[in-house]
């Protein structure tokens, strides 16, 4: 779907060079740009969980559990919480995330 050329060019404000004013050279950035922003909006959301599971896994093994023994352990116990929150937990309370992770040492018989 081919954008207008005003469109294009309001799109285009702040690029440098003719890539701003040159509507054919401004239609292929802001093309570019466009994918780059979608490509960009699927990425976040891979980080954000990225980075989760790096806290979640950093908080775990200070109590001695590894990441994937507590992922598991806490589906076996039926404690449903995502891993935001089991992150934000885990930064900001962290005597709830001990509980936790006690829990699934009790549920494993570890001591």
């Amino acid at each position: 779907m081919p954008l207008g050329t005003e469109k294009v060019l309001q799109l285009a404000k702040g690029f440098r060079g003719r890539s701003k004013n040159c509507i054919t050279v401004a239609t292929r950035s802001v093309e570019k740009a466009l994918q780059h922003a979608y490509r960009g909006r699927k990425q976040k959301k891979r980080d954000w969980r990225s980075l989760w599971i790096t806290r979640i896994g950093a908080a775990s093994k200070e109590h001695g559990v590894s990441y994937s023994r507590l992922i598991f352990g806490l589906g076996q116990e039926n404690i449903g919480l995502n891993r935001k929150m089991l992150s934000d937990i885990a930064i900001n309370e962290p005597y709830s995330f001990k509980a936790l992770v006690d829990q699934v040492k009790f549920m494993r018989g570890a001591p």
